[in-house]
């Protein structure tokens, strides 16, 4: 009786556990939704360094992110020149002419004038192409007379390889997140996909700002070009230069008669309106004195007084 027992004990307890097994799969059956976006807050809480792995592995599986192109050497160049001329309009004409040759545009243009209205400095901001930069560098300093120039140039292809990878990675970690979100059906679940999924698609916005960025600045090179009047040249410098020889002292000569002949005219203005006061007063004064000594009987000798 003691084996047969056993065996019916046995029997009782698979069928036990037969039951609760199937009670279990009918509890995850109705909770699977709820389950699978509880598994889905826990992917996205995961570490960064975890997510990013996964991430990688599923953008090598990806057949919709398609091969990586190829990346040319992305460089961001730029450039200052400082130019001299003694006509400021004309180098920026000139300038401007070298900008439409080389497919170029000015962004931003200053000048300033003085007061005849004649231009004395400009300043110029100019994007070219970046693979014509070299070439449109050189000539710009030979527009007008170079005082100084200056050019960097910055490699950024691991930067923009980087962020493209970024924005892959995080754009198929939003379609994930969106599935979540179509599946959840607590309140709970349902917010906190959300949450992550605003701020994913912000990391997505400022990933794109900074790869529409750093493509405006490799495709196009910034140059800024200084542009200002010949200062005139001292006038003590000349004087040394030309303090010497026959034409010089020509010079001196003819300056010191001018001198002179102004000097003179100078005194006799001065001493004109007294001659015209002495000539217009004196003048009668002389000749009235001149007839009262005409009428003047003239003394009798002495001899003819004693005679009569």
């Amino acid at each position: 009786m003691r084996p047969t027992r056993a065996l019916a004990v046995a029997v009782l307890s698979a069928v036990l556990l037969l039951s609760a097994c199937s009670t279990s799969g009918e509890d995850m059956d109705t909770g699977g939704t709820s389950v699978a976006a509880e598994d889905g807050d826990a992917a996205v809480g995961a570490a960064p360094d975890e997510r990013g792995v996964a991430e990688d592995a599923a953008l090598e599986t990806d057949p919709d992110a398609g091969d990586p192109p190829a990346m040319e050497r992305a460089i961001i160049s730029k450039g200052n020149v400082q130019l001299e001329s003694d006509d400021v309009e004309e180098a920026v004409f000139d300038v401007q002419a070298l900008v439409d040759e080389y497919g170029g545009e000015v962004t931003d243009r200053e000048t300033n004038t003085d007061d005849e209205g004649d231009v004395r400095m400009a300043r110029l901001v100019l994007r070219i192409p970046a693979k014509q930069f070299s070439d449109a560098f050189g000539e710009l300093e030979q527009v007008a007379d170079l005082t100084s120039s200056s050019s960097t140039s910055e490699d950024v292809t691991t930067k923009v390889i980087d962020n493209a990878v970024r924005i892959r990675a995080q754009r198929r970690s939003l379609r994930r997140i969106e599935v979540l979100l179509d599946r959840a059906v607590s309140i709970r679940d349902i917010v906190n996909i959300e949450s992550q999924l605003t701020r994913r698609q912000a990391d997505l916005d400022s990933l794109e700002q900074q790869q529409a960025f750093l493509k405006d600045q490799t495709s196009m090179s910034t140059v800024t070009v200084n542009i200002q009047l010949t200062p005139d040249e001292p006038a003590e410098k000349k004087k040394d230069e030309d303090d010497a020889g026959f034409l010089s002292g020509l010079e001196t000569g003819f300056k010191a008669l001018v001198v002179f002949a102004v000097g003179l005219a100078t005194v006799f203005g001065a001493l004109l309106p007294w001659l015209v006061v002495l000539l217009l007063v004196g003048g009668p004064l002389w000749l009235l004195v001149r007839r009262l000594r005409r009428r003047e009987p003239e003394p009798e000798p002495a001899g003819d007084f004693e005679a009569g």
